[in-house]
């Protein structure tokens, strides 16, 4: 039987006297797309900094690919295999797009070079920085500004980023935010694309993205997970339709 490569057991975080994540156990298995959803303030972008080491709960463990990196900093996952991508996207706007996904390639490799701003010029970073622009369709903007490129095309800079550190698990905050219907289709086709190659957790609110491309979907309420299965479970679960999806049947 696969064994999970990301295990969260129990996990529990507080902020201030606010308890944010009580309890929350989830299994992503090796490439399987996770989607985490539920209403503004469930906790769903706490989750992902716990898993991402942005933060580290007060209780429960995190386990990796059979590694505890419940303590671990942030750095110490990705050199690990575990990327990710923010709400609002961390890029380096002053610098050329192909600079960014270079940065992303020196995290998993060091260079003795000082001068990153040249790093796609080094022969043994440069290719993979151009891969991860071409895998996400950038590869024609590749020395244009970062600041110039549209919102879509920031989102996909910045999940080329996360892919030129090679990553086994690829943590997402929200990829459609802001995309219009078009932007959006072709984020699906990435996402669709990549599965299997990672596996995925991604919060998410297009629900008609995370109904057609998640194996596995977690509810979270109030810090809690209140539901998780496949997404026809999630979609005909009582519990879910009253308290997020409504009780449309087109739901």
């Amino acid at each position: 039987m696969t064994a999970p490569l990301l295990e969260t057991r129990s996990v529990c975080k507080r902020l201030g006297g606010l308890i944010v994540s009580e309890n929350i156990s989830i299994d992503v298995m090796p490439g399987e797309l996770h989607a985490i959803i539920g209403p503004n303030g469930a906790g769903k972008t706490t989750l992902l900094n716990q898993i991402g080491g942005q933060l580290i709960p007060n209780a429960g463990t995190i386990v990796f690919d059979g590694i505890d990196v419940t303590a671990l900093p942030a750095q110490e996952r990705a050199r690990l295999g575990i990327g990710r991508t923010f709400q609002v996207p961390k890029i380096f706007p002053s610098f050329a797009a192909v600079d960014n996904p270079a940065i992303g390639v020196l995290g998993r490799k060091p260079h003795s070079s000082g001068f990153w701003t040249h790093l796609r010029e080094l022969s043994d970073i440069g290719p993979e920085a151009n891969a991860a622009l071409a895998a996400v369709g950038l590869n024609e903007r590749a020395l244009a500004r970062t600041e110039l490129l549209s919102h879509g095309d920031r989102r996909l800079l910045e999940i080329a980023t996360a892919l030129a550190g090679k990553p086994r698990l690829l943590l997402l905050d929200e990829p459609m935010a802001g995309l219009g219907r078009d932007e959006s289709l072709g984020m699906s086709t990435l996402l669709n694309s990549l599965r299997g190659s990672a596996a995925i957790v991604m919060v998410e609110h297009d629900m008609d993205a995370v109904f057609s491309l998640a194996d596995t979907v977690t509810v979270l309420a109030h810090g809690k997970v209140i539901a998780s299965g496949r997404p026809e479970e999630i979609r005909s679960n009582p519990q879910v339709r009253s308290s997020y999806l409504g009780n449309n049947d087109d739901a």
